[in-house]
């Protein structure tokens, strides 16, 4: 009997832009075969696919996607329950730029601190603008039960990796963020949340 295709993410078990796509197939509880990748490993089954060898990289029969936010927006599109972007053309756009400033002023500087070849000075200065930047923004989370919207949604998706590795970070978010708080508190026990979350995440904690 032929083998059954089946949908495979090639994920690196630490890296927050894996742990985004990971948190999307958990929350559309859609099955897939999750390989853990190193980062700066490329296996031969992930070369053939993908010409970088990048994280995360996904693969649906004969498609292999390997850019975060692509490999994302198919897999809303693909698994449409539940939806993780707005149905209305408006809605969507706010919801790109949401994702977009995150890259910008938060993904950044994670990624910055997160990066060995950091100079230490360097990584003290980011870790003290992420921490006051999202204190300044705390009180946003304060009227809604999800990043500025009454919906789980895709931008969620981008936050919370990054919220999740604030110990790994050296980053404690005094008691003012504490809308803040409650959101991480509240998301990071969410089902699919919980069952995005790989060992080596698990440990982060």
């Amino acid at each position: 009997m032929a083998a059954i295709n089946r949908l495979a993410c090639y994920s690196d078990p630490a890296d927050h832009y894996s742990h985004r796509v990971r948190i999307v197939l958990a929350e559309k509880a859609v099955s897939a075969q999750i390989i853990e990748v190193a980062s700066g490993q490329c296996p031969p089954q992930l070369a053939e696919v993908n010409p970088y060898g990048s994280l995360p990289t996904l693969v649906d029969r004969d498609l292999a996607l390997y850019e975060p936010a692509v490999v994302m927006e198919y897999l809303d599109e693909r698994y449409p329950h539940p939806p993780l972007l707005p149905a209305y053309p408006v809605a969507r756009a706010n919801s790109r730029l949401l994702m977009h400033r995150i890259q910008r002023d938060w993904c950044s500087l994670v990624d910055r601190v997160l990066d060995a070849r950091t100079p230490e000075s360097a990584r003290v200065q980011a870790r003290k603008e992420l921490r006051e930047s999202l204190t300044g923004v705390a009180a946003l989370f304060a009227d809604k039960p999800f990043f500025l919207s009454e919906e789980f949604s895709m931008v969620d998706c981008c936050l919370l990796p990054i919220l999740w590795r604030l110990p790994q970070l050296g980053i404690e978010l005094p008691r003012q963020a504490k809308p803040l708080l409650d959101y991480m508190e509240r998301l990071f026990a969410r089902d699919s949340f919980q069952a995005s979350l790989s060992a080596t995440e698990r440990a982060m904690r």
